[in-house]
């Protein structure tokens, strides 16, 4: 059965994680392949500064087992301007840049918008109108991290629903969090990794996540969950990642 509940961190290229995370002496070559048999997912942050050519998507899929999924974060290019809706050329760049070659492992498009964009309603559906449903006649999920107050309201998860899109919860004291029950998927940034705590978050909040993530997928089949601890004390998200796998294995 494809498992429905996916849980990772973001890229894979980290000093620290050499220290605590990847076996001593790991190749750099080969930190992704070893990642991937420890995670069910990955964030890519790299998209979002940099283009990259068909032949590294088909390369990532390649050296990932079956079932791992890569959330992509879109190039900034689409979303870091004062109006979305100009931004088609850069989607469209984005979208036919070869990410198609990650096949099944293809997970939700992460379109991240700068702390000061505020909700514009009439700009932001411009924007969404503009993202496609599919590339290469594979299905694409779009998920919007805004990080302006001013999308705390019904009217953003109106539009949302309208296009068929959803908003990540973020767990932060920098950002809103907006719950969104109206999508099949909940995304999930955990962003409150401590240092001093060797699993990041406590193992009991964790379980409170992993208690929230079993009851979403249940309330429906088709409901997903992605699940991704990033920032905070960066260095403890491969074991809390690793934690709530367990706990979700248990």
């Amino acid at each position: 059965m494809k498992p429905r509940i996916h849980v990772g961190v973001g890229g894979w290229t980290f000093e620290p994680w050499r220290n605590n995370f990847y076996p001593a002496g790991l190749p750099h070559s080969r930190e992704l392949h070893y990642a991937s048999r420890q995670l069910t997912a990955i964030e890519v942050n790299g998209t979002f500064y940099s283009t990259f050519k068909p032949a590294t998507f088909a390369k990532w899929r390649d050296e990932t087992p079956d079932g791992f999924v890569f959330s992509l974060k879109a190039h900034r290019f689409t979303t870091h301007r004062r109006e979305l809706a100009g931004a088609q050329e850069g989607v469209e760049r984005f979208i036919g840049s070869g990410i198609a070659e990650l096949g099944d492992k293809l997970g939700p498009i992460l379109w991240q918008l700068m702390p000061t964009t505020p909700f514009r309603p009439d700009d932001l559906e411009d924007f969404l109108r503009l993202l496609p449903r599919e590339v290469a006649g594979r299905p694409l999920r779009h998920v919007l991290d805004v990080r302006h107050p001013s999308f705390a309201t019904e009217a953003f998860l109106d539009l949302l629903a309208r296009h068929d899109c959803t908003t990540v919860y973020t767990d932060s004291d920098k950002f809103p969090s907006i719950p969104h029950a109206r999508s099949p998927l909940a995304y999930l940034r955990l962003m409150r990794s401590e240092a001093d705590r060797p699993t990041g978050y406590a193992p009991e909040e964790i379980t409170t996540w992993v208690k929230g993530a079993r009851e979403w997928t249940r309330l429906a089949e088709a409901n997903e969950a992605f699940v991704f601890f990033i920032n905070g004390a960066k260095e403890r998200a491969p074991a809390a990642a690793q934690e709530f796998l367990k706990q979700l294995a248990a």
